[in-house]
């Protein structure tokens, strides 16, 4: 891989998208134009790291995502994805250690839609006899 060629990947969680571009360099991870410190508090600054920590890779690649949608739960989950599908596509080998961490598959849990006669999607209205 020369310093030119760089790998894109998209990731997904809940209702975020993010757009993840994977090119060799000092470790710099951006975030909407802002470094990851500025963007994220420091527990969701951790999930975004994992897939890099996992394969120990940490400090050789700058990571720019454009993530849109959702929280900041599903942004930094939809970060995370995009960038174990990124590692992925670059090297092979670790795809075992970030399938083992859970990281390659895109988590299907979605919101549950509100139903008609109900206070919430599940919740329904206080029940009275009198």
């Amino acid at each position: 891989m020369t310093a030119a060629d760089h790998i894109q990947a998209t990731g997904r969680r809940k209702t975020s998208t993010a757009r993840v571009i994977l090119k060799p360099g000092k470790g710099q991870i951006t975030v909407n134009g802002k470094p990851l410190d500025q963007y994220f508090t420091p527990l969701r600054q951790e999930v975004v790291k994992s897939p890099l920590q996992v394969v120990q890779v940490m400090g050789k690649y700058d990571i720019t995502a454009n993530v849109r949608g959702g929280g900041s739960t599903g942004q930094s989950e939809a970060i995370r994805h995009g960038i174990a599908r990124a590692l992925n596509r670059l090297d092979a080998e670790m795809r075992k250690p970030l399938k083992a961490a859970g990281f390659i598959r895109r988590d299907p849990r979605m919101v549950e839609r509100k139903k008609y006669g109900r206070k919430k999607a599940r919740r329904r209205f206080q029940f009275s006899k009198r």
